[in-house]
């Protein structure tokens, strides 16, 4: 057996005393583990670190063996990610997203999106934006995705501001006026698709409060888990680096 595909390292485990066991999301195999001989080396440390992308040659006697993996880097963004807390936690946060998908499953809009994220890193409220919709993108492809396009009562698609915290859909203005204290803020960047530096800190925290509160729900809690440490960690580097960015 044999193939070749683009990935995107997760994360490494050593193996005996000079190899290593390394988990890529790769675009048309999934999220797929492989022994790399020699991956404890200094040589091939810097290439194995996660968030790097990778042209990998996957190679076993069986469809179901662990393989060997022969790795190429193709963009090594982890020197530049490690530079900065926010972007420490998020890879890891991510990575931690990223082992929820069925193993040797394709999602290739995940692969994709996931590529897009690392790319945009570098700005702390730019790379927050893209977490909180990378976690809405899991969410659907884990089969719980939220609707907040339409109105949960009364089907409007305009002014829509809160979300329902049961169903997971939007509600506007009007219909949830009468529940507002039970219901979640839903930030403008969620409704409108825009998101930048002009918003707030409670902007980024209504947001992760919706995707942390569904995933919590419907795919964490189900499987024995909890969030991440690591993403409590890029929530607050996030809203740290703005607090020091706005002192005069």
């Amino acid at each position: 057996m044999e193939w070749t595909d683009e990935g995107i390292v997760l994360g490494v485990r050593r193996h005996g005393e000079t190899s290593a066991i390394v988990e890529l999301l790769t675009r048309e195999h999934g999220r797929h583990l492989g022994l790399v001989r020699g991956g404890a080396s200094s040589r091939m440390r810097p290439l194995l670190q996660p968030g790097n992308s990778v042209t990998a040659v996957w190679r076993a006697r069986l469809d179901e063996h662990l393989g060997m993996y022969a790795l190429e880097g193709t963009r090594l963004r982890a020197a530049t990610l490690l530079a900065s807390s926010h972007a420490v936690y998020g890879v890891t946060h991510l990575g931690a997203l990223a082992r929820l998908l069925p193993e040797r499953d394709p999602h290739d809009d995940i692969y994709q999106m996931l590529e897009g994220t690392l790319d945009d890193f570098e700005d702390a409220v730019v790379a927050a934006v893209h977490v909180i919709r990378f976690e809405l993108a899991m969410l659907t492809e884990l089969g719980f995705g939220l609707d907040l396009e339409n109105c949960a009562a009364t089907g409007t698609t305009t002014d829509l501001i809160y979300v329902s915290p049961k169903s997971g859909g939007a509600v506007s203005r009007a219909a949830g006026e009468p529940w507002r204290d039970r219901l979640l803020p839903l930030p403008a960047f969620l409704r409108e698709g825009e998101g930048g530096n002009s918003l707030s800190d409670q902007d980024l925290l209504d947001g992760f409060q919706i995707t942390g509160l569904f995933l919590l729900r419907h795919v964490l809690e189900p499987r024995g888990q909890g969030h991440s440490d690591a993403r409590d960690g890029f929530i607050n580097a996030v809203t740290r680096r703005r607090s020091r960015s706005t002192v005069p």
